[in-house]
């Protein structure tokens, strides 16, 4: 029996695929996206989408990096309107039932035709030109609603995010908006990722009643479904690395500060930071290189070092030869809720690590418990802080702060219906303000725990020739079954998480696909190597290492299940 054979029809989503449309179809209305979660329907995703790749003109838009497609269309073999009508023609055949699109951009091909003209004038504008993105509905679109998810929000009138802007001016064709787990996954206690008042229910493509996890849901899964070429998604702690692992994709969650924040629905200006997803290494460094750079209404950007390279995809693919690799060993307590499947992938990829030329050090990282005890105190004051700022700079028709919000809940028909939101109701209850001494307190002291845990692990020799390159651990166990609290009275089922450390600090994390778990080894799992801050070219140089080495990624199959958990767990929320 499958989980949802019982849930009420309006949670469930037919597959909405024909081999027809993905040939043919040209725009996604914004009608066509369902606001509820899909079920798990038993029926079959044609050949032409399900292997994912659209033939255009022979090629497959799975297996192509960017540099490659940028090749063929310089050599007029392929026009930046074929390809973003492919991506359009694979968003209309699949996304009824994955869910990972929020919405479409109207003027998507109209872009890609600019595009062309550019490059037919030898004006190309940078390294995205003509490469379709989707963006996280959290970052802020010009002529388009940037809701969060939230149905508050619909009515928002935004200008361009500054990495909007940015991803413009280098010629990237902007797709459309990704579905996300609301607010960030940052509104009730036990929320489900993925979900979202205006998306309804992103779905993992491998096994579709599997989640994907968040916030970053709908860039993740869109990129491994091939919905685009690359995404862009934003992290608090966990949101790019642990969606990308459990999607099979590479996501980067870069150094605070080398992206700007304007122009990004906030959680805190304290660890959030955007960053780019991709189905290879060589294309989230491109992306990077687009994103990064100072921004003057962002003061974290004025810390970037002056001498920081910015061609992160100058990519060194014998980054690993030579190196030495923390390991971050699990305790008896994690080991015994890490599935021995799972361990056995993390212990692949280290001997590949190794079989790359890399000696494997076995670490443990201090402070942790003191780190997550002083996280969530933090992030709740400034939670309603930031938040509140934004919505005040934003035009539109929406509430004008947190309290607002709360109210637009408690009285809409959908926004409450699968779950609560008591993490807004904390942060509107907390007479404690941001700036408050103790708070800062708090902020600085696990920031610097955070900062002491990986430095210190990193410079552990007796000189700097012992000193290590990177740490790596797991990004995520195998995806858990879609489950709603106020129907299933289960959410989200956490079960290990290597993000915090790097998330405090405010240092990069880069997850990249280590290999496959969970029933008949159909669930997708990454490993992250992590470092020290403004480290993020050399954590690439690693991660396209490890790809190269281990080709662990494979495109999704879009199973409807492989039946019920093994395990539940308690839920708990992410960021």
């Amino acid at each position: 029996m499958r989980a949802d054979q019982h849930r009420p029809r309006h949670l469930r989503r037919p597959l909405a695929v024909a081999a027809a449309a993905a040939a043919t179809a040209l725009l996604l209305p914004a009608s066509a996206v369902s606001a509820t979660p899909p079920g798990s329907a038993q029926v079959a995703v044609p050949d032409l989408v399900g292997s994912g790749s659209v033939p255009v003109r022979g090629l497959d838009l799975d297996a192509l990096t960017i540099p490659e497609l940028q090749q063929r269309m310089d050599a007029g073999q392929l026009s930046a309107v074929d390809l973003t009508r492919a991506y359009l023609a694979r968003i209309d055949a699949l996304n009824g039932e994955l869910g990972a699109v929020l919405s479409v951009n109207p003027h998507a091909l109209d872009d890609a035709a600019a595009s062309d003209a550019a490059r037919q004038r030898q004006q190309g504008r940078g390294p995205l030109e003509g490469i379709p993105v989707l963006l996280k509905d959290n970052v802020d679109t010009e002529a388009m609603p940037t809701t969060a998810g939230s149905r508050a929000l619909l009515g928002s009138e935004p200008d361009d995010a500054t990495i909007t802007r940015r991803l413009r001016e280098a010629g990237a064709v902007v797709l459309g908006k990704a579905n996300l787990s609301e607010w960030a996954n940052f509104r009730g206690a036990a929320s489900t990722s993925g979900w979202s008042g205006v998306g309804g229910q992103t779905a993992n493509p491998y096994v579709l009643d599997r989640n994907p996890c968040g916030s970053s849901s709908g860039s993740a899964a869109g990129v491994a479904a091939s919905l685009a070429q690359v995404a862009i998604g934003t992290e608090t702690d966990g949101s790019i690395v642990c969606p990308a692992g459990a999607n099979g994709v590479v996501g980067l969650k870069p150094t605070l500060g080398l992206v700007s924040r304007t122009g990004i629905v906030p959680i805190s200006a304290e660890q959030d930071t955007a960053g780019p997803m991709a189905r290879h290494a060589v294309d989230a460094a491109l992306v990077l290189g687009v994103l990064a750079g100072t921004d003057d209404s962002d003061a974290a950007t004025a810390e970037i070092p002056a001498d920081l390279g910015t061609d992160f995809a100058d990519l060194d693919l014998d980054a690993l030869q030579g190196a030495r690799i923390g390991v971050w060993t699990l305790t008896p307590e994690q080991s015994a809720a890490v599935d021995d499947q799972t361990e056995a992938v993390f212990a692949a990829a280290v001997k590949q690590v190794e079989a790359a030329g890399a000696t494997a050090v076995p670490v443990q990282l201090a402070y942790q418990d003191e780190i997550g005890a002083g996280e969530t105190p933090a992030l709740l004051a400034e939670f309603k802080r930031d938040l509140n700022a934004y919505l005040a700079a934003t035009p539109g028709d929406h509430p004008a702060d947190l309290a607002g919000l709360i109210e637009f809940n408690a009285q809409d028909p959908v926004e409450l219906a699968y779950f609560g939101q008591e993490l807004f109701e904390q942060a509107q209850a907390a007479t404690v303000p941001a700036d408050d001494p103790a708070v800062r307190e708090t902020r600085d002291r696990i920031r610097q725990l955070a900062r002491a845990s990986i430095d210190e692990v990193l410079a552990q020799g007796a000189g700097p020739e012992d000193d290590l390159a990177a740490v790596v651990g797991l990004s995520n166990t195998p995806a858990w079954q879609t489950r709603y609290e106020y129907l299933d009275g289960q959410a989200d089922v956490f079960v290990y998480s290597t993000s915090g450390p790097a998330a405090v600090a405010g240092y990069p994390n880069v997850s990249v696909p280590a290999g496959f778990s969970g029933p008949r080894e159909t669930l997708p799992v990454g490993v992250s190597f992590f470092g020290g801050r403004w480290a993020d070219a050399a954590l690439l140089d690693i991660a396209a290492d490890f790809e190269e080495q281990a080709a662990a990624r494979e495109a999704p199959g879009y199973l409807p299940t492989v039946g019920a958990d093994p395990q539940v767990g308690e839920p708990e929320p992410g960021t």
